[in-house]
């Protein structure tokens, strides 16, 4: 029998109030049930318990993922009894190791969660880590993400993908990983990505003439900033045309991380037609028909 997920967590309290100390705050920051040694490892607490202003953002910008995720994985698991989730670019897997701690921990079922990751130093580590703390629905892989899409230490299919500030490409092969997989949710956190504002750059000179839109990326700031819009805008449309109902919001203030937008994914066998020409039209209309290869619809 499936078990039921917890209610969501309150909102972390703020920590503004001058009469707290650090170790209040602190308190006041860590939802309850978490593991205080786990956050010590992951260096968020200091030994004696303390946090910073950058480990009070990263935990923050964490659980607010997290927010989003938990509904998620609770509406896999009381279909099916476990949840499967790969977790791209994992860097020190300090998402993968919340989720477990939080979510995770307490199935005791098949459910499992895997980390990603080409540094092998941050694999070893995650697994020393994991073992330490009895956290054995844990895998961690030495991979990229686009080698993961073949690897054999993976499963043929997943229930959710995540990739948070996957840098580069690593993004766009994480949904073709999700796509691949059959994954049912996938949740991104774009990170940097210049492969669009290149090609925009490289046929500007030729497009300027033809079309009044050019004037959108004419100054190379523009030509970043508008490359890594439309390169989120393809991504959406790309994860419709393969049936995906897509939800676009914001992860946490602007105050907190500049790389902000948080696309949801949530396979729905919707019908593929209109998205799939859509993006076709903005490939056109935009000069970016190179990119056909890297935005395929079904």
């Amino acid at each position: 029998m499936a078990k039921k997920s917890r209610a969501p967590n309150a909102p972390i309290a703020s920590t503004d109030s001058s009469d707290k100390t650090p170790e209040t705050s602190a308190k006041h920051d860590i939802r309850p049930g978490q593991s205080l040694e786990l956050l010590k490892e992951l260096h968020i607490l200091t030994r004696d318990g303390k946090m910073n202003q950058d480990s009070r953002r990263k935990l923050k910008q964490v659980y607010h993922l997290f927010q989003f995720i938990e509904p998620l994985l609770a509406e896999i698991h009381t279909k099916q009894g476990s949840v499967t989730l790969v977790d791209h670019g994992a860097g020190k897997s300090y998402l993968g190791f919340i989720l477990y701690d939080l979510y995770f921990k307490a199935l005791r079922d098949r459910s499992h969660i895997f980390g990603i990751e080409t540094r092998s130093e941050l694999v070893e580590k995650s697994e020393e880590l994991a073992a330490r703390l009895g956290f054995e629905g844990m895998s961690f892989v030495n991979l990229s993400v686009a080698e993961s899409i073949t690897s054999d230490y993976l499963p043929a299919t997943v229930d959710i993908v995540t990739a948070l500030h996957a840098c580069n490409t690593a993004t766009d092969d994480a949904i073709h990983f999700a796509l691949q997989k059959k994954a049912k949710t996938i949740v991104v956190v774009p990170c940097c990505q210049a492969e669009v504002a290149s090609v925009l750059r490289k046929n500007k000179g030729h497009s300027l003439s033809k079309n009044v839109l050019t004037e959108m990326w004419r100054h190379p700031l523009h030509t970043r900033e508008f490359g890594s819009q439309i390169t989120n805008v393809l991504r959406c449309l790309q994860l419709e045309s393969h049936g995906y109902q897509v939800s676009v919001t914001e992860l946490v203030g602007w105050e907190h991380s500049m790389k902000n937008e948080l696309i949801i994914a949530q396979f729905k066998d919707l019908p593929r037609g209109k998205p799939a020409q859509r993006l076709s039209d903005v490939l056109e209309t935009l000069g970016l028909e190179e990119m056909r290869e890297r935005f395929f619809t079904t």
